[in-house]
Formats: structure tokens, sequence, C-alpha cells
């Protein structure tokens, strides 16, 4: 990609709306969300399967389709823009990309191929008690233990943490501080020591959960105290590829005020027409606009391995945390009465975009860690 897609991605993108504007429409997300599963595994096993999307980012040499953070930006921004229910942020864009930075060539032989064929659905545990996330906060501590670890702490949001088949979990080694001594570990979420337990979310389409260590039998993955680099990389492609479904979601929004804004009549006339509904339209279409190019601008740099791709992170998260919100505001203004019901389906987007803003940091949080990326 270079300032526009490929045909190869356009032809690419329309394939996966048609998909996915059949398998999600808002009905089914309604139905989904209200499960203790969160997901149709019909529909997981089709997108396995048939379209391989939970290998896309992943290399061929494991079992993945190869493609890069451009491909995965839009995969993710269709199924953002369709609300897609299904374990694909947390099993292919945290836990697969963790294992693909931090383990052996061994060890990701041996794991990823699962992920990338959409058997294996993997979770990572890498957000504290106390909602941080970043390396040098890791409080879990992982004990050796003849030749393997004990893991002791607690991880929260989750996500999709009750129904993944394995965890990938951060900890540090006793004593040891900051971004030392951090390492990632693989866990079966069923051994001895592990405690699950569902969290009541605002955004019941992404399910979290909290999950309890206590002496819990840990496999190291890739070398010992380098996890932090790894856990660093990881959350910075899932927060481009986050920013991206957000931008989704913002799209399908802005689609949703301007079909509303050409039909509701009042006084005889389209209140598209009025002046303050056009001005309030253009505005979203420059708020969405920028968020798009931040967030396509940082999957490029990320696909090209760029040295900014930390810092083009955090602008496109921060883009497209404050764009997503505001257009769905003004999208529920513009429905009027209508868009504060349970009936209409605005709301479904709205609590997205409100649980997307907060989580790998919100706008504020973004603003500040580019500042400190390109020392202003």
């Amino acid at each position: 990609m270079e300032f526009s897609f490929s045909d190869e991605q356009e032809a690419f993108r329309a394939v996966l709306r048609r998909f996915l504007e059949d398998k999600s429409p808002a009905t089914e997300v309604r139905r989904l969300m209200e499960t203790a599963q969160g997901y149709d595994p019909e529909v997981w096993r089709q997108m396995s399967e048939d379209l391989g999307l939970p290998g896309v980012h992943i290399p061929e040499a494991y079992g993945g389709q190869g493609f890069g953070a451009v491909e995965l930006g839009i995969v993710m921004e269709e199924m953002g823009r369709a609300l897609l229910c299904a374990p694909y942020f947390s099993s292919s864009v945290l836990a697969g990309t963790a294992i693909l930075n931090a383990g052996s060539e061994s060890e990701k032989r041996a794991l990823l191929p699962g992920i990338a064929a959409g058997t294996t659905k993997a979770a990572l545990a890498f957000t504290e008690a106390n909602g941080r996330w970043e390396p040098d906060a890791t409080d879990c501590i992982a004990a050796r233990d003849g030749d393997g670890y004990r893991l002791s702490g607690a991880k929260s949001f989750v996500a999709d943490g009750m129904g993944a088949d394995s965890l990938v979990a951060a900890a540090r080694a006793p004593g040891t501080a900051g971004a030392h001594g951090v390492s990632l570990f693989m866990v079966a979420p069923d051994a001895e020591g592990v405690c699950r337990s569902a969290l009541e979310v605002m955004d019941p389409t992404r399910k979290l959960a909290h999950i309890s260590f206590e002496a819990a039998p840990g496999i190291l993955l890739g070398e010992e105290g380098a996890g932090a680099a790894a856990l660093e990389q990881t959350v910075g492609l899932a927060t481009i590829a986050l920013a991206n479904e957000m931008v989704g979601g913002a799209g399908r929004l802005f689609e949703s005020a301007i079909d509303y804004a050409k039909l509701r009549v009042q006084f005889g006339r389209a209140i598209g027409s009025f002046q303050a509904i056009k001005h309030k339209c253009a505005d979203m279409l420059v708020d969405l606009e920028l968020a798009k190019s931040a967030a396509y601008y940082a999957a490029q740099a990320a696909g090209e391995g760029s040295a900014e791709t930390l810092a083009l992170a955090s602008l496109a998260k921060a883009a497209a945390s404050d764009a997503y919100m505001q257009l769905a505001a003004n999208t529920i203004q513009i429905h009027g009465g209508i868009g504060f019901t349970w009936d209409n389906d605005t709301h479904l987007w709205y609590k997205r975009a409100k649980s997307s803003e907060v989580y790998l940091g919100d706008a504020t949080y973004h603003r500040e860690r580019l500042m400190q990326q390109w020392n202003v």
C-alpha cells in the first residue's frame, strides 16, 4: 500500500465485507452478545477454513497466510464495521502475535499453526488487576519450580479469556522490577491453580475475563527475561489493529447517520437538508477521514518495520478513540429520540466505541506516549 490500497487489497476487502454482512447482521450480533460463548462456532469455522482469517498476518512457515499489518488492518476494519462477535482480536492479534514475537523457532512451529487454523483459541493475559498493562507494570510472579515455573498473581480484562483453549501470560521473576525480569509463559486454562471468572462488561460484544493464578504451572515462552520487548511489540501491533477496527465501526455509524438524515422528514423536508445537520455530518466526515489516515499509515509503517511504529500506533489510537466516540454521539443525536432506544442498533456501536476507547489506553494516554516517543 502506498497512500492507497492495491487492487488485490480492495478485492480482499470486498470479499470480507460480503461475508461479514451476511454472517454478522445486527440481529445476529444481538443474539450472540447475550450468550456466554459470545460467538458462532460455525461462522468461526468458515472464517478459519474458507477465508483463513486467523492466520492472515502469521507467516506461511507457521501455517499462516503470510500477509502483513496492512491486510490485518483491512480485516479488523471490516470486522469493526460489522461488529463481529468472534475471538479474532484476542486469539490471532494478541496471543498469536505474542507467540510470534517471543517464541523460539520450535515453539512457533508448534503453537502458531493451531491459532492460524482457528482450531486453537488463545488469549493473552497481560493486564494487571489494577488495569495497567505496560511491561514494567507486571506484578504477576513466576517462580522457578524444578525445570518449570509457578505463576502467582491475577490478570484482568483478558479478552475472550473464558473460552480460550490456551493462555499466554506475562509474569516476572521474583525480586525484579521495571522491564527487567519480565517473561511470557504458556499456561493451560484448566491447570491446577488457574481460576477464570467472567467480568460484567458494558460492551457484551467483546467478552472479558478475570484470571487468577495460584502457583499455576507455566511453560516459559522464548528466552527468560525477554518478555518486555516482545510484549511491547505485540501491544503496538494490537493497538494499530484496534485503531483500524474502530475506524470500521466509525464508518458504519457515519453511513447510518447519513442514511437516516436522508430518510427522516420534519416540517416537510428531509432533516439532511437542514444546515445544522449538514455541518454536523461534514464534521463527522472530517473526523473519520483523519482517523482513517492515521490508522492506515500506522499499519503501513508496521508492515515495513518502521522505527516509528510505536509512535504511530499511539497517533492512530488517539485519533480513532476521539473520532469513534464523537461519531457515535453524533449518530445518536441525528437519530433523535429513537437513537436512545434499545430497538435502534446505534447503541451497539456506541458501546463498542466506549469500550475500545479505553482498551489499550485512551486518547489522552496515547497523546502522552506519542510525545514521549518523539521526544517532544
